[in-house]
């Protein structure tokens, strides 16, 4: 009998395939087979809450009206939201840059506007509001606002609530926490929550990119880091010109450490500093 209860959640190669195929489908995540023991210990927990005994039976209630809100939590436990405060630096140097050249029109009446586009636990528009913020004191005087953005669901919420455990908290410089963070305690434990003076700078929302963008005005910076790397070629190509048509004609364009646009003239690209793209003038 425990040979059997240990076998029923083992996942098969159909189901594999067919887990691997909505994956990509839906949200355009590559899995590969490699990935099979990854995927298997990530979907366990979602046979035990809908009480499911194989992932057979799984697939099949997925594949149901009903199956179609758990799609949802299957991308979710599927994606990887590792991120931390202040990630590539250089990119925040950058940004500072930007916004000194955006101050004359800001003070003038024109907006900012800034997309984190996968912004996982929202650690990354919280930085970018805190460059803003830093570098000049005065920007929430101005028309500014950061978009963040993310396929799942429960880290959408929470961005959207803005407490982070002290581990999380890594990478916010001991000047800047005490600035822009109350400080929490439960028992043992410490948690920081973002104040209002970040928050309000930033709308959080959930957003597949494989979907239609409902955003209508462009934007200066747009950060995708850590983003397009889980996508395959043909997905990424899809992207670019996506990209490219929601930046504003001086606009710049963060892609992570490991991520690249081959051939960015192709795409209406050109590269600027590492990992950074501007579109070409018309």
């Amino acid at each position: 009998m425990n040979a059997v209860a240990h076998t029923s959640t083992d996942l098969d190669s159909a189901s594999f395939r067919e887990i691997a195929e909505l994956a990509y489908r839906d949200s355009g995540l590559i899995l590969v087979d490699e990935k099979r023991s990854m995927v298997q210990s990530r979907l366990r927990h979602r046979l035990r809450a809908l009480k499911l005994p194989d992932f057979k039976s799984y697939c099949t209630f997925l594949n149901t009206e009903q199956g179609i809100a758990e799609r949802r939590k299957l991308i979710s436990a599927l994606t990887t939201n590792v991120t931390h405060f202040f990630r590539e630096n250089h990119h925040f140097d950058r940004l500072k840059e930007e916004l000194s050249r955006l101050l004359p029109e800001l003070k003038s009446g024109g907006a900012l506007r800034i997309w984190s586009a996968g912004c996982s636990n929202g650690q990354e528009a919280l930085s970018v509001a805190m460059t803003l913020l830093e570098h000049v004191p005065e920007v929430r005087n101005y028309d500014v606002r950061i978009l963040a953005t993310d396929i799942d669901p429960e880290v959408v919420a929470f961005a959207r609530e803005g407490i982070y455990h002290e581990r999380l908290i890594a990478g916010v410089p001991e000047a800047l926490l005490s600035r822009y963070f109350r400080k929490l305690q439960t028992g043992s434990e410490h948690s920081y929550e973002a104040l209002p003076v970040l928050k309000d700078m930033i709308r959080v929302n959930e957003l597949n990119l494989l979907a239609p963008w409902p955003m209508t005005k462009k934007f200066d910076v747009v950060f995708c880091r850590n983003v397009v790397i889980y996508f395959d070629v043909a997905t990424q190509e899809t992207l670019w010109p996506k990209f490219q048509s929601v930046l504003k004609p001086q606009g710049v364009l963060f892609l992570g450490h490991s991520e690249r646009i081959v051939d960015p003239d192709r795409f209406g690209f050109h590269g600027t500093g590492p990992t950074t793209y501007r579109p070409i003038a018309a």
